[in-house]
């Protein structure tokens, strides 16, 4: 299965999260990138559970939708998988080897790096750098899934009428899409450590980068489902209803300081924890900047209560900032999307490659 794919110009970046569908495709302006088509498709409840695919049909239709809404007409796509469910591991190999020999290596050797046989994944890599200590060594990067992670994600696909071109990892997406917010952070990026706070519906992912390269990866089980199931408790409302009023508005008045304010706390909780984790386990190493991204990223005044609480400079994600759009995209609708399409974003842009 090669997930690191060749080039293949405008791919649909498909993020299939716990609470959307997120669609992306990007075309190019010159050296500008450009939003050709994009649409987030809210999906049922129960069709991704702790990232893995519990309703295929369901997710097939609201692929579909997301495709109607977006008017595209590509038919090829990028998706991924969460880190949680991939190995990676970065090797060192004969930089003399054609690719073919390094695959045929691998095979050989992969029970070395792999705790299950290889008949239950799917395994790719590529070439990263030359060695830094040895230049006749180049470090490659393996990636490996267990088969079902990745063919339930082709197969969704295939469902929705889409060709599977990619299979990628969150983490690297998120890692791709990167390089577009470096104008948001207040000083240069390329010698910082930034942490991308990705607060979904179920799972925060935090993934830090050291020189824009993805160093650390940490989920836990954090997310805007708690606030919707707190709405839902508190003003007697059905989950979807409460899921609609979060996003337009027209609760009560109480609500920003009795359930709005202690979760704005709590998700300012679990970020501080996941730094210090990081913290602890990488030689106290500090962050430079917090970027936060994902559909709670959005609320109003999240990124000046992050940057307060914990003293370091926060900015929302906005992938967006320098692209043109196309003449069927809204301005607004994508602006208020922008933190939550990172992923998709980062998928998008691997037509580029």
């Amino acid at each position: 299965m090669k997930w690191f794919n060749r080039k293949r110009d405008h791919l649909l970046g498909i993020d299939i999260s716990t609470a959307a569908i997120k669609l992306l495709e990007l075309g190019k302006v010159g050296a500008r990138y450009k939003v050709e088509s994009y649409a987030v498709a809210p999906l049922a409840q129960d069709a991704v559970i702790d990232n893995n695919i519990s309703n295929a049909e369901m997710i097939a239709d609201t692929i579909k939708l997301a495709l109607k809404q977006s008017g595209s007409r590509t038919r090829h796509a990028c998706v991924a998988i969460a880190g949680s469910s991939v190995m990676t591991k970065t090797i060192m190999m004969s930089a003399h080897l054609s690719e073919d020999e390094m695959e045929e290596q691998i095979m050989v050797e992969a029970d070395q790096y792999i705790p299950y046989s290889l008949d239950e994944v799917r395994l790719d890599f590529e070439v990263q750098s030359v060695n830094e200590s040895n230049p006749d060594m180049v470090d490659v990067l393996l990636a490996a899934s267990r088969r079902e992670n990745v063919d339930e994600r082709v197969e969704v696909l295939e469902m929705a009428g889409l060709t599977a071109s990619i299979v990628d990892v969150e983490a690297f997406a998120m890692e791709n899409a990167f390089v577009l917010l470096k104008e948001q952070l207040a000083e240069s990026s390329d010698d910082q450590t930034i942490a991308i706070a990705d607060i979904g519906a179920s799972i925060t992912t935090l993934n830090v980068l050291h020189e824009g390269h993805a160093i650390y990866t940490r989920e836990q089980g954090f997310g805007g489902k708690q606030l919707t199931e707190e709405i839902q408790r508190r003003y007697g409302l059905s989950y979807e209803e409460a899921g609609l009023a979060k996003r337009h508005g027209g609760l009560p008045d109480n609500y920003s300081n009795d359930v709005l304010g202690p979760f704005k706390r709590a998700l300012v909780q679990q970020v501080s924890r996941s730094l210090q984790f990081f913290s602890s386990s990488n030689a106290n190493r500090s962050i430079d900047s917090v970027v936060l991204a994902g559909g709670c990223a959005s609320i109003v005044g999240i990124d000046k209560l992050v940057e307060q609480e914990l003293g370091i400079p926060a900015v929302i994600a906005n992938p967006f900032i320098n692209m043109a759009l196309s003449h069927k995209i809204k301005p607004q609708s994508l602006s208020n999307d922008a933190p939550a399409m990172m992923i998709a974003c980062g998928l998008a842009l691997r037509g580029f490659d």
